[in-house]
């Protein structure tokens, strides 16, 4: 069964792609840790960086099982910008083909371009959806499983309740359902999983760890901040983002008086899709369960028991 690899994960939690946020540390920490470790591969200025990165990511898991022998460990994802504008697509593709991630994550585009290859090494594919419309179309791509970014999520969020977008996406596809937006406790895995969801999707939550790329002023920013500090807005990127209210200001912007930037369809990855994001903050709904930097392990132990205390909660009502 493609799904597998969910009863092996300590509990059914992916480390979403933070852009600008997510590295080779973070997601070898959280594989380590026993739950999906993944980065977007925009993070990588050059094509070189991404063969680099894929190569650093694939020799220290194999170590990590090798010096662990019966330790759980989780596979890592690539977060792929999938639109016909990324110049860098060919040539990444190459990439997941010499590497083989065993998840490979599409966002921006069709899920198509990808498919064959990450299908012709047994790896699996999710598409990242904001709605049902991207989630119909995902399925007929031939996806192994759909991301359904919901309200509260952070970066470029989702507006669906989870709840209704998990049932109704239900109701058409059999394969791996994923949830995120603004979950951050393990009370809020078991929900989603009591929703319908294979797994949870948790990026913010791992945002403030000593892995994470942010940088302290950004890490800080989400320990001394909540859901009321946050605005969305599709100013910045001209399309619909949850970004943290302090970081707006800090940069000369205010937050109730933004201008709405001209969408723009040109998903080239490397240094030139970063310098929008290098300032302003992005964050989800779940920031208010971060109270101080930890490392991933920490945070990992701690989703856990409070996984299971939830899970026993349910059983005992």
């Amino acid at each position: 069964m493609i799904d597998d690899f969910i009863a092996k994960l300590r509990i059914p939690a992916i480390a979403a792609p933070m852009f600008l946020v997510s590295g080779p540390d973070l997601v070898v920490s959280a594989c380590a840790a026993g739950i999906v470790g993944s980065f977007p591969v925009p993070n990588c200025r050059t094509i070189a960086d991404v063969e680099l990165w894929m190569s650093d990511i694939s020799a220290r898991l194999a170590k990590v099982s090798d010096d662990n022998p019966g330790q759980m460990v989780g596979p890592w994802a690539a977060n792929m910008v999938t639109h016909r504008s990324n110049a860098r697509l060919a040539e990444e593709l190459e990439l997941l083909a010499q590497f083989q991630p065993p998840i490979v994550i599409t966002a921006l585009g069709s899920p198509r371009p990808v498919i064959d290859v990450v299908k012709g090494y047994g790896g699996l594919v999710f598409a990242d959806v904001i709605n049902l419309h991207l989630a119909r179309k995902a399925v007929e791509a031939g996806v192994d499983g759909l991301i359904c970014v919901s309200a509260g999520a952070g970066g470029h969020t989702g507006y669906l309740s989870p709840f209704a977008f998990v049932s109704a996406v239900r109701e058409m596809f059999d394969g791996i359902v994923v949830v995120g937006g603004g979950i951050s406790d393990g009370a809020g895995i078991a929900g989603a999983i009591a929703a319908g969801a294979d797994l949870a999707y948790l990026g913010t939550r791992f945002l403030a760890t000593h892995e994470s790329m942010a940088s302290d002023a950004y890490r800080q920013m989400i320990v001394d901040h909540g859901p009321d500090d946050l605005i969305v807005s599709d100013a910045i990127t001209g399309t619909p983002a949850s970004w943290l209210r302090p970081s707006l200001v800090a940069c000369g912007l205010d937050p109730d008086r933004l201008e709405k930037a001209p969408p723009e369809r040109n998903y080239t990855s490397g240094e030139s899709s970063q310098k929008r994001w290098k300032d302003v903050w992005a964050a989800g709904q779940g920031l208010q369960a971060i109270r101080s930097v930890e490392p991933v392990a920490d945070v990992v132990d701690e989703l856990a028991v409070q996984y299971r205390a939830a899970r026993h909660r349910f059983e005992q009502l």
